[in-house]
C-alpha cells in the first residue's frame, strides 16, 4: 500500500469520530432495513471524494453522504477557493495537497488513508456534485448479492444526459476496452465506484489524471476480479467539467499504448465466467453476445 506524504495534512481524530453508529447497515434501502442482510457495516466502508475547486458543492455533498457513511475523506487537490474549509464545517476529514495532483494521486491518498485506518471498502464520488447519495445502497446491494470487488456506476441508461462530448469519449474510451476484455463495459469513466480496498492495493497502478478510471478498471479485472455495473441517476450540471477533452485524451491514449494485458490476464479471464450479469435490464448474457449489445466491440 502507498505511504501517504508527509506534507498532508488531516485531523485523524475525525476518522474514530463518536458519531459513527456501531449498528450494521443495510445492504438495500432505508425502505428495506428490516429484509436486508448486514453484510457491509459504518465501520468498514468510507467514502474518498477527490475535490478541486468545488467550493459551491462540496459542502452539500459531504452533508448527504453522512446521512447513509459517517466517515468522508475529502482530499482537496489543490483548490485555490474555499473547498477545503466547507468540507471541514460539514464533518469530513480533509487531506490537503499543496497543489494540483490530478484526481489519480487524490484518489490514491484518499484510498490509502483508509486501508491505513482499517476499512474494508471505500466509495469514491466526483467533488462536484454529479453523482446521487441516494444511489450508494444499490452498489452495497450488489456487492453483497455478486461478491465484486468493484462496482461501477453505469449512466447509460440516460446518456442524452450527459453532454455530447463527454458521452461520445466515454462510448469511445468504453468500446475499445469492452473489445480489450471480451466484456461488456458499459461505463468505463464514471467515477461513482466502491472498491474493495485490499484488493485495490496489491493492482499496479500509476497514473495521475482522469486515465485512472480506465486504469483501475482494466486492473481489476486483469487480476481476475469480479466487476459489476449499477445504473445511478445522472445529474447535470451548470459548471464546467474540470476533464480536458483533448488533453486527457491525449494521456489516455498514452495509458493505452503501453497498457499490458499480459498472457496471465487472458489465461485468468478465460478461466472466469462467460455469463455476464447486466443489473441494468436484468438479463444475462453470454460474452459473445455482447456484439449485438454494443455493436463494434
Amino acid at each position: 500500500m502507498p505511504t501517504l506524504p508527509k506534507f498532508l495534512k488531516l485531523n485523524i481524530a475525525k476518522i474514530h469520530s463518536p458519531f459513527a453508529p456501531a449498528n450494521e447497515i443495510c445492504l438495500a434501502s432505508r425502505s428495506f432495513l428490516a429484509q436486508s442482510c448486514p453484510v457491509i457495516s459504518a465501520k468498514t466502508c468510507a467514502v474518498v471524494i477527490p475535490c478541486f475547486n468545488e467550493a459551491e458543492t462540496i459542502g452539500t455533498l459531504v452533508t448527504e453522504v453522512r446521512q447513509y457513511l459517517p466517515l468522508v475523506i475529502v482530499v482537496d487537490d489543490g483548490s485555490t477557493d474555499s473547498s477545503a474549509n466547507r468540507a471541514d464545517a460539514t464533518g469530513a476529514a480533509v487531506i490537503k495537497h499543496p497543489r494540483n495532483l490530478g484526481k489519480g494521486a487524490a484518489l490514491r491518498t484518499g484510498l490509502s488513508l483508509a486501508l491505513k485506518e482499517g476499512f474494508a471498502w471505500a466509495f469514491t464520488l466526483d467533488g462536484d456534485g454529479q453523482h446521487a447519495p441516494e444511489d450508494l445502497p444499490a452498489f452495497l446491494h450488489c456487492a453483497g448479492q455478486t461478491g465484486a470487488r468493484l462496482i461501477i456506476g453505469n449512466r447509460m441508461h440516460n446518456a442524452r444526459a450527459i453532454p455530447w462530448l463527454r458521452r461520445q469519449v466515454n462510448w469511445w474510451m468504453s468500446r475499445r476496452l469492452s473489445r480489450l476484455s471480451d466484456q461488456y463495459l458499459p461505463d468505463t469513466q464514471c467515477g461513482f465506484r466502491l472498491v474493495h480496498l485490499k484488493t485495490w492495493a496489491t493492482l499496479p497502478l500509476k497514473t495521475q489524471r482522469f486515465e485512472v478510471e480506465s486504469e483501475t478498471l482494466m486492473a481489476f479485472l486483469a487480476a481476475g476480479q469480479r466487476v459489476e455495473f449499477v445504473p445511478i441517476e445522472v445529474i447535470g450540471r451548470g459548471r464546467h467539467s474540470h476533464i480536458q477533452p483533448l488533453a486527457d485524451t491525449v494521456r489516455w491514449w498514452k495509458w493505452w499504448r503501453n497498457f499490458n494485458w499480459s498472457a496471465e490476464s487472458i489465461a485468468r479471464r478465460e478461466h472466469c465466467s462467460h455469463w455476464l450479469i447486466c443489473l441494468d435490464s436484468r438479463r444475462i448474457f453470454r460474452s459473445d453476445q455482447c456484439n449485438r449489445i454494443f455493436p463494434g466491440i
